[in-house]
């Protein structure tokens, strides 16, 4: 696909378009805005465009889309898939100034924001109300719903209560060509055909730019219980995971931290657990609800079938402080690994009964391949965070035998019954591995629809399709 440079008319067209304060082209904020927290990628783009509302971005779509220029759309830039890297150029389309929540439906337990809300704002918002917004991506204190929505983002609560899609009723879109449409009606049951919303959730910013979202809200539930399980094996803790579930309890978070994992986040955040030198991987699970009693009974059930793997003496959280300290331990693991190395972060998934299969999988391909990995994730959802450290390797080693081990990595997970993405996307850096999961009819399927939407391929190039 050949693509216009920007040029000097180009330049004065987005500025009577958007006014000269929307429109960005010192170096600054060109490099700013040319990576995201993908490894440490950078792409520059030709220009930043911060548009106000739909009316804007339709003008430049249908712009950029009669040039030929592309078009990178951008959240807060929190992907970890490399979604918003603009790596042909062109123009990166932030939503930051659409962050406003339109209105909050109360009788119909549903509210209208526009992509540019920070996840967190919209949380909290809605429990003043009463209400429950459950997608919680580690990063919601800063990611946006736009860009939640683009990768379909889970977290800790999606065990419980189901990802981004489970919420999203109806989305105000712009085409590639600068149509707008709305993709539903904000109703909880929809059979009119094609299934236009849940296509748009999870398409990583490439069928066209989200303006507006109608989601779901649920009632809130008002107590919960916290508990901190240390096994002396990783494997016996996955293995503890799937046994929850047989037992009959569904907790709304069940979150999985190997050894490394926690050594690493107490060298970076100001939390501290003792931690024996036996012990090789916590299990964090919470229950919520609005019946104490109940969520007593729960946590005595799990602690009975934790009893049957090897577990060692379980640290119930006892006031909002230790509850805040265990999750701020769990949600900065990411950025603890990121502080100290180099690193590349796998997003695999497998059905929940398979984990400890794919953890000690993932070891022996990293002994195999010479490189380290610091493990996490949802363990309620089988969905494993592989980080690779650079650590020691040599560049040669990590340029060239990390992709063959990551590509074991994801032979294994779809061996197992899963896939290369619970929740991150595959963006710029898992697109030519997607060989291992689709066949060709897959993937004529997935780029006849792209052609269908963006036939000119100028909106979010180079991602998602292999190489």
């Amino acid at each position: 696909m050949k693509y216009q440079k920007i040029t000097p008319s180009h330049i004065v067209a987005f500025q009577e378009m958007l006014g000269n304060e929307n429109v960005f082209l010192e170096s600054e904020t060109l490099e700013n805005y040319g990576h995201d927290e993908t490894e440490d990628l950078s792409f520059l783009p030709e220009m930043v465009l911060k548009p106000i509302d739909t009316e804007q971005i339709s003008k430049i779509m249908s712009y950029c889309n009669a040039e030929r220029i592309p078009v990178t759309p951008r959240g807060a830039g929190t992907g970890l898939s490399g979604g918003a890297l603009p790596i042909m150029g062109g123009v990166i389309l932030s939503t930051e100034k659409l962050n406003r929540i339109l209105h909050i439906d109360e009788r119909n337990l549903q509210a209208t924001v526009e992509p540019g809300v920070i996840n967190q704002v919209l949380q909290e918002a809605v429990i003043e109300k009463g209400f429950f917004y459950p997608p919680d991506p580690s990063s919601k204190g800063s990611s946006f719903l736009g860009g939640n929505l683009a990768e379909n983002a889970g977290g800790p609560k999606a065990v419980k209560y189901g990802v981004t899609k489970d919420y999203i009723l109806n989305l105000e879109v712009v085409l590639p060509n600068g149509e707008v449409f709305w993709t539903a009606a904000n109703v909880l049951k929809n059979s009119t055909g094609y299934n236009l919303t849940q296509l748009m959730v999870g398409s990583e910013g490439t069928l066209g730019i989200i303006t507006k979202i109608v989601v779901k809200l649920i009632p809130y539930p008002s107590q919960n219980l916290l508990m901190l399980v240390p096994f002396f094996s990783a494997e016996k803790a996955c293995e503890a995971v799937s046994a929850v579930f047989r037992a009959g309890i569904t907790p709304s978070a069940l979150e999985f931290m190997e050894r490394d994992a926690i050594d690493w986040v107490m060298k970076y955040v100001d939390v501290n657990f003792p931690v024996k030198d036996e012990i090789q991987a916590h299990l964090l699970i919470e229950v919520d609800g609005n019946d104490m009693d109940v969520l007593y009974k729960e946590c005595e059930k799990i602690s009975m079938v934790m009893a049957d793997f090897e577990c060692d003496d379980i640290l119930f959280a006892d006031s909002p402080r230790e509850k805040n300290d265990l999750w701020r331990m769990r949600r900065s693991a990411g950025e603890a690994v990121k502080s100290h190395s180099v690193y590349k972060e796998e997003d695999t998934v497998v059905p929940r009964a398979e984990l400890a299969k794919l953890l000690k999988g993932v070891k022996e391909i990293g002994n195999t391949y010479g490189f380290k990995s610091v493990c996490y994730g949802h363990a309620g959802d089988g969905n494993l965070h592989v980080n690779i450290v650079k650590g020691e390797m040599t560049d040669e080693d990590w340029q060239i035998k990390v992709p063959m081990g990551i590509r074991e990595i994801f032979k294994l997970t779809v061996a197992l019954g899963g896939t290369l993405s619970g929740e991150h996307g595959i963006g710029y850096v898992q697109k030519d591995y997607l060989d291992i999961a689709f066949n060709t009819t897959q993937m004529g399927l997935r780029k006849s629809i792209k052609n269908i939407f963006d036939p000119n391929g100028i909106l979010n190039p180079g991602k998602i399709f292999p190489s």
